[in-house]
């Protein structure tokens, strides 16, 4: 099959690169279509892609211009990059259409239908909760009427699926594929849960990752569990730092809790997941993490809320301890059992490791996604003969007279 794949902004580059490596070993091959690349979080590697988006916003002297005037700009070559992406289809169709993402679905569904004339749509939601809900963005808005256009979705667990079942979209139309491990599993680290504990929360810095609920919780730790720990949040911001750095000097712990702000390069990845790290994800909410990935294969014991792929695959007590979303003093508990009983956490490190080495290869995930692209073409054929059945206009009875 001849698939293009649709990343606008290269959210999941990643996920991307991997999946396309898959399918491209299984004799298929797939285009991605996205922004132009650029800065340190975009590795294009191995990939064909081709910058039909964004061309006018990720120019600098936009990039310089006020928030609103710069995201009016983006909105608009939006408008032009779908349009010249539809024109790129007619050209030459590919088999399948595949979305990654729906960056503006107000505009996008406008352009859903005409598209589907062209090939069978499938998308991945990554978010069922498009942007974690965060009330302040106009881009998640009428994303569930979206999802309607498409011929399969693909969602990574259970909870996703249930979520989509929900909006009315039916069963036969979802397949739950999982994530597989962002990279080959590295050497199996040892595992020590020795000296001082370090609760690491890796990843982009974003509202809904609790990260306030994490610091919150270590204040509750009596002191003699604090003094034996250290939080410890590295990521790239997406929201103001400030009132958290505020938030730790105010409970007393500013002095254990460090934040990082920059981004990690892939090199450094695996390092920061070292022996005596305990991944934290006290998120408000998540259908999938890639980052838990790296937790699991590094041998790290997991702490994390109770929601999607963390409910779905940590078991509590055996690679971690799953905790209620948003409840500080679950989590503080949590965090005390690992830094008072170390046996118990190496043994979660272990298992965790076991876990990862269990999970999916790519090459089966690109099969499982081929298994949805037909179940499309399936769909989008069916969905072609019923607007070509005898019941519409098209094919009126012939009258006595010969007349149509």
């Amino acid at each position: 099959m001849f698939v293009s794949m649709i990343d606008p902004s290269l959210f999941t580059i990643p996920y991307d690169r991997e999946l396309i490596g898959g399918l491209a070993a299984a004799g298929h091959s797939v285009r991605l279509h996205g922004r132009p690349v650029g800065g340190e979080d975009n590795d294009a590697r191995g990939i064909d892609l081709t910058p039909d988006f964004y061309r006018l916003a990720t120019l600098k002297i936009v990039a310089a211009l006020p928030a609103p005037l710069r995201l009016g700009i983006k909105g608009l070559d939006h408008i032009v990059s779908m349009l010249r992406l539809r024109s790129r289809f007619r050209a030459r169709r590919p088999d399948i259409i595949h979305f990654q993402w729906l960056p503006l679905p107000l505009v996008d569904r406008r352009f859903l239908a005409s598209l589907r004339d062209i090939a069978p749509l499938v998308m991945t939601v990554h978010d069922t909760n498009p942007y974690n809900g965060d009330p302040g963005t106009i881009r998640s808005h009428g994303f569930a009427r979206c999802l309607n256009g498409f011929d399969q979705l693909i969602v990574h667990n259970q909870q996703s699926r249930r979520r989509i079942l929900a909006l009315g979209i039916p069963d036969s139309r979802i397949s739950v594929i999982p994530l597989g491990l962002s990279e080959d599993l590295p050497p199996a680290p040892a595992v020590r849960m020795d000296g001082r504990l370090t609760f690491l929360m890796f990843g982009k810095i974003k509202p809904y990752k609790g990260i306030d609920v994490l610091i919150k919780a270590f204040a509750l730790l009596p002191p003699e569990l604090r003094a034996q720990a250290t939080v410890r949040v590295v990521g790239k911001p997406y929201m103001p730092v400030a009132p958290l750095q505020a938030l730790a000097r105010e409970s007393g712990v500013a002095d254990s809790v460090l934040i990082e702000q920059r981004f990690v390069p892939d090199s450094e990845v695996n390092p920061l997941f070292s022996p005596a790290v305990i991944a934290t994800f006290p998120y408000r909410d998540i259908d999938a993490s890639a980052v838990l990935s790296f937790a699991l294969a590094n041998c790290c014991p997991v702490i994390a809320s109770a929601l999607g792929d963390f409910a779905e695959r940590i078991e509590d007590g055996a690679q971690g301890l799953l905790v209620p979303p948003g409840d500080a003093a679950a989590l503080a508990a949590a965090m005390g059992r690992m830094i008072s009983d170390r046996a118990f956490a190496a043994e979660c490190g272990r298992r965790a490791r076991q876990l990862a080495e269990g999970t999916p290869s790519w090459d089966n995930i690109a099969q499982q996604t081929v298994t949805a692209y037909e179940k499309a073409r399936a769909h989008s054929a069916a969905r072609r003969l019923e607007r070509l059945s005898p019941t519409t206009p098209l094919f009126r009875p012939t009258d006595p007279r010969g007349v149509q």
